[in-house]
């Protein structure tokens, strides 16, 4: 027999199946994303994405493992601020798995 993960307890109060996502979590993130500008709004340009090329050159492997970079991270979320969002000491060279987890977690935290 296979073993198998436990139903977990999502903030709402409702069961849910491992490795499943609850209704009320995929309401919350529609309902954010209708509100979040997209990504050329928040100043990821033409220019960004050419020194996003040129900065994953200069640093190829990911901060948090041996992994090759594929994302450039700002460090202190710049949240609109254009100083800090070109500032390249607020920048860090992260592989997908770092950023889309490690990083994401690190930013719900208060």
């Amino acid at each position: 027999m296979m073993p198998f993960k436990a139903p977990r307890i999502c903030q709402c109060g409702n069961r849910v199946q491992a490795n499943t996502i609850c209704a009320c979590q995929v309401r919350r993130k529609a309902l954010a994303d209708l509100y979040r500008p997209n990504a050329r709004q928040r100043g990821y340009t033409r220019p960004w994405d050419k020194e996003r090329a040129i900065y994953l050159l200069a640093n190829p492997t990911c901060a948090r493992c041996p992994a090759p970079a594929t994302v450039v991270d700002h460090i202190m979320a710049h949240k609109g601020n254009q100083a800090l969002f070109w500032n390249r000491a607020n920048w860090q060279p992260l592989c997908g798995t770092h950023h889309n987890s490690w990083k994401q977690s690190q930013e719900r935290q208060p």
